[in-house]
């Protein structure tokens, strides 16, 4: 991605949350520079992996495949007597003609929940035991104390308000439903990890390259600098 799409993207995020009363903590607003100055009092930003994420999942086309995302809190496995929160949250975005590609995850459960703007579609499946698709088996769905069975394959239809649970191993996919607008959702999980935690069906890349075209707004959960 270019730096240019990534600072776009990061602006359409930001003011979404502030047309939808979604207030953002202190780290999401400091800028690359400010960031120089920030010490071992925000080890937990670093090492929690919170803040930021744009993604077109290493396709370069993010208007058709890409996702916005910020991680307001999490805990970190690998280091669990210095971070012991089993949970985590973000903020994800999408627009109108945007895709997430189907993947499951091996650790974390969550729930998806529409907190405002347009309409979600999250198509769902099961997984066989060798971690393949199972496009035969009916899915079993938990949708706000609702329990129900759908065909593989169907699209779960999330209006504002509404959440979805998604169960370990659970393949899910993420698009908007055309002509309802740019959605904002959040995601409430155990410890999340972007980097270990993904199985994508079929395999894409989870992070973007980046070209740098013009000055980072805000730096990426990646980007930060060691202190």
């Amino acid at each position: 991605m270019k730096r240019s799409e990534i600072n776009r993207a990061l602006k359409e995020l930001e003011a979404m949350c502030a047309r939808e009363h979604c207030y953002l903590p202190p780290f999401c607003h400091f800028t690359p520079e400010e960031w120089r100055e920030k010490g071992q009092e925000y080890a937990e930003v670093r090492e929690c992996m919170l803040g930021w994420d744009i993604t077109d999942y290493g396709l370069g086309d993010f208007d058709k495949v890409g996702m916005s995302l910020i991680t307001i809190r999490n805990g970190n496995r690998a280091m669990p007597e210095k971070y012991p929160k089993v949970y985590a949250e973000k903020l994800l975005y999408m627009k109108e003609g945007q895709y997430s590609p189907n993947h499951f995850h091996w650790y974390k459960t969550e729930d998806i929940i529409n907190r405002g703007g347009g309409n979600i579609l999250i198509r769902v499946y099961n997984s066989h035991p060798d971690e393949s698709i199972d496009h035969e088996s009916d899915v079993t769905v938990h949708t706000d104390g609702r329990t129900y069975t759908v065909p593989a394959g169907t699209q779960i239809r999330l209006t504002p308000g509404e959440s979805i649970h998604i169960p370990q191993r659970l393949y899910h996919d993420f698009s908007v439903e055309p002509g309802t607008g740019a959605v904002l959702l959040g995601e409430v999980s155990q410890c999340n990890d972007d980097t270990t935690d993904n199985r994508f069906e079929p395999p894409v890349g989870r992070f973007p390259v980046i070209e740098e075209d013009e000055p980072p707004y805000r730096l990426l959960y990646c980007e930060y600098p060691d202190q």
